[in-house]
């Protein structure tokens, strides 16, 4: 329904630009504020979403990635969140085929130009949902509020809660999903251009392009689906209304069955981790908290300050009694959405009603995904998800700006400068949390003042020390997770993990135990406590524990090969050859499986049988230098020197600095006669290892050979 031009938008304190020269600006106000994240690293979700997904891979066949969910799991899977968005796996093995590899760079830039592309499309959207549908002689979109639809696609573009969608690249899911839900709004809407004539089966083509478009959103992430009702409200005052709800509402049903389908007709599984309020046994307690989690997200929105890439594990206690202070919040926040959704029904007029209802549907819409109201989600409050919701919170602003601008023309000036600052303020807000989203480091610890009680950010400022091997202080970081939450059992994991690495093997076990007492399946924690208690010299402890482990993961390589070595410690040889053959069918690369078969054979006297592991080995793994070394010393024994010798030099060519390899090398050319070679790589040896084992004793021996040799001649 078009409207004549809006009242209020002449005055808003902004110049009217051409089409093509606001879209521009709203363009590099986006580039403007996230740009600072180009070069930034793969972080946080993005390990598991793209580091570690193995559909990104040239290898994988393309047809998996609309069989498993958006981490790589296949949708069966009782451990698959299943988050179905085939089209942004897509373009992420996109990225990863253009750039040859898991650089960063190129996810980074396509997050930021989607960004700026929205921004840009959402000044024709802001367009038509506050001054209707109207086009020109040319079949463009007539902009009956040009300055209000500026400065929301403005303050779209500059909005901080965006910065967790732009800056982090599985953010890609709800940029894409955006633009899609952008473009299925925009064709719906081409179904009702009067400047030319439009038969019922043209209409009906728009539309069924719309639904397409909706899939597609819905392909990208499950809250496209949304577009639907926000195409619904939008399209009340108009004709021909039953024939395209029919088509709608059958090709959303179509969609939510087809979902439903590949979800495997049942919900994710969360824990209370995750999602504590859903937990809250009392309905009345998880329903206020639900509705503290809405006022928290809408603060978000008014106040996008204290930015947290998580918000789980106590960062948001729960409310537990009506009379916790907190219930002011639940109450304002419904006195605000009552007293404007009594405006959108209520007002005299015509326009604010228009922009109001159309405001808090793509305000509220988008959102109901993630409001635990149809279903439990996976988290307590999660940024991204107010990517489109945002939205329909920058054009109400707007709207409040321009009334406060038309109704207040004396403080006209001062609204100027107070929109501008704002601007500025989102600007500069913008710059410092995308450069805070640069790598982990900075991501993890800019958290810890925002959300002090939460232990899964102390869990990950310990992990990314521990991984550049400050050790100290991640042991520091892991024991205030734990404290936080005495039940976080990937903490009492790692920290378990690195006391067996400084040899604190009695604390070690004590966590471990702990962890997989409270949580049995934990396959990992088994597995490490199997190696604490080995080093212990508890054997059969460690070897039920190896067992436990590989009962709860099937698939389980790593810890083949160190029940294998608890076998090889206890002289069961062919327990211990059985357990890194299964190692190495698992994982056909397992370099040390390999070669510790190499070796244990080599020492027990069954020298053919090393040689024909140690070929098998190479031709998996042809540049294994470490292989290529035991493979060289059964050589020797078997007196295939010149073999032998091939592959030692093939070893020192790829890892010249390996003094053992030098050492044994010598020794080869000492028994083969060549005694000059022999001395040559003694002395290497000893230069790159002075206290090498034996290689000194070897060497003086050959100087003393050498001096006979020398005395003999005449």
């Amino acid at each position: 329904m078009a409207l004549s031009e809006v009242y209020w938008d002449h005055q808003i304190p902004l110049p009217k630009l051409a089409p093509v020269q606001a879209k521009v600006t709203v363009a590099l106000v986006a580039l403007l504020c996230f740009i600072n994240s180009y070069d930034g690293e793969f972080v946080f979700d993005d390990s598991e979403a793209i580091v570690n997904n193995k559909d990104l891979k040239p290898t994988t066949p393309l047809n998996n990635i609309w069989t498993n969910d958006f981490w790589g799991s296949n949708l069966s899977s009782n451990s698959s969140h299943k988050s179905y968005r085939p089209l942004t796996v897509l373009t992420f093995r996109l990225n990863y085929l253009l750039a040859g590899g898991l650089h960063p760079v190129g996810f980074h830039v396509l997050n930021i130009i989607l960004h700026a592309v929205i921004s840009a499309l959402m000044i024709d959207v802001f367009a038509i949902l506050i001054g209707g549908l109207a086009y020109d002689e040319k079949d463009r979109i007539l902009n009956n509020a040009p300055k209000t639809s500026l400065l929301a696609a403005l303050l779209f573009a500059a909005h901080p809660v965006h910065t967790e969608s732009v800056a982090g690249i599985v953010g890609r899911a709800d940029l894409l999903c955006a633009l899609f839900f952008q473009l299925s709004f925009l064709t719906y809407c081409k179904a009702f251009n009067r400047g030319r004539y439009l038969t019922q089966s043209v209409t009906l083509f728009w539309v069924a392009v719309s639904l397409l478009l909706c899939a597609a959103a819905m392909l990208c992430k499950e809250q496209g689906i949304t577009v639907l009702v926000s195409l619904f409200v939008s399209d009340m005052l108009r004709t021909g209304l039953l024939t395209r709800l029919g088509l709608m509402g059958l090709g959303g049903l179509s969609m939510l069955y087809a979902r439903w389908r590949i979800m495997g007709t049942g919900p994710p599984a969360f824990t209370e981790v995750d999602n504590p309020a859903s937990f809250a046994e009392n309905i009345f307690l998880r329903i206020v908290n639900y509705n503290y989690y809405y006022s928290l997200n809408a603060w978000l929105l008014l106040c996008p300050w204290w930015l947290c890439f998580d918000w789980s594990m106590g960062c948001v206690p729960l409310i537990k009694t009506a009379t916790d202070w907190r219930m002011v919040w639940l109450l304002l926040l419904w006195c605000v959405l009552i007293g404007l959704i009594s405006q959108a029904l209520c007002s005299q007029d015509s326009q604010r009603r228009r922009t109001l209802t159309l405001g808090l549907v793509l305000l509220v819409v988008p959102f109901l995904p993630a409001c635990n109201i149809f279903f439990r989600v996976g988290f307590v409050i999660a940024e991204r998800v107010l990517y489109l919701s945002s939205a329909g919170y920058c054009l109400l602003l707007a709207y409040s700006l321009g009334h406060c601008c038309f109704r207040w023309t004396k403080y006209r000036k001062l609204l100027c400068v107070s929109v501008l600052a704002l601007l500025c303020v989102y600007v500069a807000r913008c710059a410092l949390r995308s450069h805070q989203w640069r790598s982990e480091q900075s991501l993890f610890t800019s958290a810890l003042s925002v959300c002090p009680l939460n232990a899964k950010v102390h869990y990950n400022v310990g992990k990314n020390l521990a991984d550049k091997g400050n050790t100290t202080a991640a042991i520091r970081y892991y024991r205030e997770a734990v404290r936080l939450h005495p039940t976080y059992v990937h903490a009492m994991n790692n920290l378990g993990n690195i006391l067996k690495e400084r040899n604190e093997l009695i604390e070690a076990e004590q966590l471990l135990s702990k962890a997989v007492s409270i949580q049995p399946d934990f396959a990992a924690a088994w597995m490490n406590l199997g190696i604490v208690q080995n080093s212990l010299q508890k054997f059969e402890e460690a070897e039920q524990s190896y067992w436990n482990a590989i009962r709860f993961r099937k698939k389980y390589p790593d810890c083949y090969y160190n029940l294998g070595r608890l076998y090889a410690d206890q002289n069961r040889h062919v327990d211990a050859l059985n357990a890194w053959r299964n190692a190495t069918v698992l994982k056909p690369d397992h370099s040390l499986a390999w070669n510790n078969m190499v070796i244990l054979l080599d020492n027990t006297g069954n020298l053919g049988q090393a040689e024909l592991i140690g070929r098998e080995a190479l031709k998996l793994l042809p540049n294994d230098h470490t292989i290529m070394f035991s493979l060289a010393n059964v050589l020797g024994k078997l007196q295939k020197y010149k073999e032998s010798e091939g592959f030692f030099l093939h070893a020192l060519r790829i890892n010249p600095n390996a003094a053992s390899c030098h050492g044994n090398l010598a020794v080869l050319y000492h028994r083969w006669g060549k005694l000059e070679l022999a001395k040559k790589h003694y002395e290497l040896s000893l230069k790159l290892d002075p206290e090498a084992p034996g290689t000194r004793d070897n060497y003086n021996m050959l100087r003393r050979k050498l001096d006979q040799l020398k005395r003999s001649t005449p």
